[in-house]
This record gives structure tokens, C-alpha cells and sequence, in this order.
């Protein structure tokens, strides 16, 4: 399943960026729907460059007939991003801890300045599940939750970058 998704923030386009490859961030990320609290298991930067590892938790809900092939409790990952602070521009994976064969995600995120003050996150991505009959309903239950989540955190974001 293709996705696309785009978040909007009273701030500033370089600051964001450099909020989304910051370790604290996560940290700062507690009580979101959908998603357990992201755990950040490494942070490299080089430059303009830094590399993430954040481990997620499915908090969402499947239907039962998702649920009878998946075990929401060991849908988990680990997000492997790399993010380029000049261009703003941010690719990931998602890893599954489990369900190796069966899940895959990748994609990027560009940051744009919209206005003095203001830029929106737009991101794309696929998303696959294989599992017979419900591989479907399992991808758009996960980018329902992603698409719910990248809304709450918004907020945090923005206050995130307030502090500073």
C-alpha cells in the first residue's frame, strides 16, 4: 500500500529537520496514540548527516481477523532513517523485531518551508504486508495509526523546537 502524508508546523523548516534527527525528541514523545513510546537504540551524525535507529510498538487496533494471523504485540520495528540536514530530506526502512517475511516499509520525508516561520513535513512511502486474506487490512490499520500519530505530534514537535 503506497501512502502520502504531510504535516504541517508553526515553525521553522531548519529547525524542524534538526528536531526530527535529535534523540530527545523521541524521548518527548510519550503518551502518543496508536505507537508505544519510541525507544532511540542509536544516533550517528557526521555533518550534515545523522543516522537514527528508533524502535516503534504497534498501539493501534486490528480486526480479529487480522489479529487471528498477527499478534499485535510483537508488531514492533525499528526505524532506520537517515536524515540530510542541508536538504532536509529524510529516507527510513522499518525493520521488523518479528514477522521478518511478512512486513516491509520504506520511504522518505522533504521538509519545506511554506512561509516565514512555517513548514510542512511531506512524506511517501510503501507499506506491504503479506498475510493471506487480511495483508490488507493490516497495511491500512498500520497507516491509519501513522497518519494519526504524525498528527499528535505535531504539538510536541513544535514545542520541541520552542524550547530549543
Amino acid at each position: 500500500m503506497r501512502f502520502a502524508i504531510e504535516q504541517r508546523f508553526a515553525a521553522d523548516a531548519d529547525l524542524v529537520a534538526r528536531a526530527f534527527a535529535d534523540p530527545a525528541l523521541y524521548v518527548a514523545l510519550v503518551g502518543l496514540p496508536k505507537l508505544s513510546q519510541p525507544e532511540v537504540l542509536s544516533h550517528e551524525a557526521d555533518g550534515d548527516t545523522v543516522r537514527l535507529q528508533v524502535r516503534y510498538h504497534f498501539g493501534g487496533e486490528l480486526s480479529s481477523a487480522a489479529r487471528a494471523v498477527i499478534d499485535p504485540a510483537r508488531l514492533t520495528w525499528v526505524e532506520h532513517s537517515t536524515h540530510d540536514l542541508a536538504a532536509r530530506h529524510t529516507t527510513f526502512t522499518m525493520k521488523p523485531d518479528h514477522y521478518a517475511d511478512r512486513f516491509r516499509c520504506q520511504g522518505s520525508y522533504r521538509i519545506e518551508e511554506i512561509e516565514p516561520g512555517g513548514c510542512r513535513r511531506r512524506g511517501e512511502g510503501e507499506v506491504k504486508v503479506k498475510a493471506l486474506l487480511v495483508g490488507g487490512a493490516v497495511e491500512g490499520a498500520i497507516v491509519s495509526g501513522l497518519e494519526e500519530h504524525l498528527v499528535d505530534e505535531v504539538p510536541v514537535v513544535e514545542e520541541f523546537v520552542r524550547r530549543g
